[in-house]
Formats: structure tokens, sequence, C-alpha cells
């Protein structure tokens, strides 16, 4: 493979959360370990988040600073921007303006990463444009619906991409109207997760452990065939909210619940619940967080459950690469891999209680599983070759 100059357009700066980044940087240490020139570009017309502040508006001083200091920790230094297009005259963090627009003549492509680049004149000039969708459903829906907005800008990339492995399959009830998706997975550096043969084994008092934003329903809820298809997993881990308690076994979650009734609920049910703001703005501590877990036990989205899209969490993904095993929502993946031993896919209460049972009384087996499984399935080596390869670049 020949050396390619390579635009990553993301959100971490604008929305420097965590789980937001580690998402990005699999792609960018991935994209250099392939060989390639790769550049981090936010070209945004929305105002950054400052998780410290817990504040939206025009400064982004603290998106750069971010950038900034992840350029310097994962190799990319002199190599990102963030093109704060709100700003009258534009301005930009990290390069000139005049070398951001060099660069989007200059790429062989860029992947725009969860669709998160509206296009721009400037923009345009990228002559490959992919576009790598994390969240499938909610688009397939409106391009179902005939919504010409999405279509146009869907059509405006030379490549589509889905974390949605049963898009396009008879496995999705929702027609594709000859969009020729193609099917991904997140890349995942697994050794900046675990960079020895095997796991280390967890400490004795480490519990099943899960990260998530507590109630997201409304953003992208979204009404196909008289159904609400919800764009929330509170509902999923309500349903299953007897699992500790079944299981044996008390489990945490990190997420900030508003409502008292709810968190009594968890507690009487063997949950433990801790705030998540401190890992939310510590990617170093948030990896830790998963290292120091026994496993994951996570619901999906109400959308990526009954629609049966396939999908995978980047996040679940990390804690198979730090060896923990996972017991996680089927969501139509595991017809693709997993689903058993470090992988293990559950639609009732009982698939849990088991899965839990299972993991208990071989853990080793189960976190040696896991680690295979990452490296197997989701090495960014691996997947974005992949990728490369089938967008022609």
């Amino acid at each position: 493979m020949s050396k390619k100059k390579i635009i990553v357009l993301g959100f971490m700066g604008g929305m420097p959360i965590a789980g937001v980044i580690w998402q990005h940087i699999h792609y960018l240490v991935g994209l250099q370990r392939l060989g390639h020139e790769v550049y981090y570009v936010e070209d945004t017309s929305n105002y950054p988040y400052n998780p410290v502040a817990f504040d939206i508006n025009s400064d982004y001083s603290y998106a750069a600073q971010t950038l900034r200091k992840l350029a310097v920790q994962h190799g990319f230094e002199g190599r990102w921007a963030y093109c704060a297009r709100y700003k009258d005259p534009v301005e930009v963090a990290g390069m000139s303006r005049e070398a951001l627009n060099q660069l989007y003549k200059d790429a062989d492509c860029a992947l725009n990463i969860c669709g998160s680049h509206n296009l721009n004149d400037e923009l345009n000039f990228i002559r490959h444009l992919i576009y790598v969708e994390s969240d499938p459903g909610v688009e397939q829906i409106k391009i179902d619906l005939g919504e010409s907005e999405t279509i146009d800008y869907l059509k405006a990339h030379r490549h589509l991409f889905t974390f949605g492995e049963n898009i396009g399959t008879p496995a999705f009830a929702v027609p594709t109207h000859d969009l020729p998706w193609l099917t991904t997975r997140q890349p995942i550096v697994t050794d900046l997760w675990c960079p020895t043969p095997e796991a280390p084994a967890p400490d004795p008092a480490a519990l099943f452990t899960t990260i998530c934003n507590w109630s997201t329903s409304g953003k992208k809820d979204i009404i196909w065939h008289e159904s609400n298809y919800l764009w929330s997993k509170s509902l999923e881990f309500l349903r299953f909210i007897e699992a500790p308690r079944l299981s044996g076994e008390p489990f945490e979650m990190a997420t900030d619940i508003k409502k008292e009734e709810e968190r009594e609920l968890f507690k009487k049910n063997d949950w433990r619940l801790v705030l998540p703001h401190d890992l939310s703005v510590d990617w170093d501590g948030y990896r830790d967080y998963i290292r120091n877990s026994k496993g994951e036990f996570t619901c999906a989205k109400d959308q990526y459950v009954r629609l049966n899209t396939g999908w995978f969490s980047d996040r679940t993904a990390c804690y198979l690469a730090a060896g923990r095993p996972v017991l996680t929502q089927a969501t139509g993946f595991e017809a693709h891999y997993g689903g058993r031993e470090g992988l293990i896919a559950f639609s009732s209460m009982e698939e849990i209680v088991e899965g839990v049972a299972a993991i208990r009384a071989d853990y080793k087996k189960h976190s040696r599983a896991a680690l295979e499984i990452a490296r197997e399935v989701f090495e960014a080596e691996k997947v974005l070759k992949s990728l490369l390869d089938r967008a022609g670049v």
C-alpha cells in the first residue's frame, strides 16, 4: 500500500468526552501505523462543549488545547486543525486557513467520522470523501421516507460505510434504495488497551461496569411504519434492571440518572452508580476504568435492537481489547462474530444469568477469548486497510 495523505474529519475537539476522543484516536493511530500521512481536522459551525465548565459557547480554547495535547500524545503534531466557521472572520487553530485549504485540495481522501461534518465550499475541494456511520438505522429510515436533504448529503460522498453489519441484507428490514452501503467496524488499536500477550487478572473486588449517557431519547428518535424507534438505551436497561441481583453479584454503571426514583430502583437491584464526569474529561482515566473492571455488562439502544442492525459499540470493543469479557444485548452482530466465549450476546434475563455464571466459572478463558476477538475482529490496521482497499484509496 502506497503512502497516502488522509484527513480524519471528526468532532473530538467540539465534544471532548473520553469515549468520543478514543473513537477518533483509533482512526488516527491506526492509519499512521499503516504508513499514511494522517491529519485531524474539525471544520465546524457548531459551538464547542467544555466538559469542565459544562458550557457551550464560541470559545474554542479548550477544544484547541485538547487537540494539541492529543497530537503530542499520539503523534500527529503539526497535522491538526480546528476551524471555527462560526467566527467572522473564520478562525483556525493548529494551522493557517491557507494551509488547511491546501490540505483539502491535496488529500487523497477524508473520512467523515459519524457524518460529523456538514459540507461547505472549502470541504468540497476534497476529491474522495468517505462517510463513516457509527449509528445505523436513522439515516436508512430517512432515505426510505424520501428525505431529500439526507439523500443529497449522503450522495455527496464517494463511499458510504456503516457499523450496521446487517444493512443491505435480508436481516435488516429497511430498504436501502440502491445506495451502496459498505460495512465496517470500529477500529481499535488493541495494544493501547493491553500491551501484553494476555490481560492481567482484575482485582478480586472488580465489578462488571459500563459507561453511558442515561437519557438520549428524543435526539434521534424516528418513526417508521407507525413505530417509534428510540435513540436511547435507558428503557433497555430498565428491562434488565434485575440482572445483577439475579446474577448474584453487583454491577456498576458510570452515568448520571436524574430521577431519584430510578436511582433507587437501580440500587435496590444491586447496581452501584457513579458519576461519569471525572471519566469524561480524562481519557487516560477512562481507559484505566475499563482496564480495572471485571468486564462489561451493557444494553443497546432500542433502534439497534429492534431494527437488527448488526451494530456494535466502540466502547465495548475497548473492553474486549483490555481482555475484559463482555455481556451485551444482541443487535444482530452475533451472526458475524462473538456471541459466546469472551463476548456473550443476550436477549433475555436467563441468558444474562447464564453468561455471568459462565464467566465466573472460567474467567481466564473468557478473558483470553475477549482479547482474541478484539485482535481478530477490531484491530485498527485490519479494519482500516479493508476500508481503504474497498474505497479504492
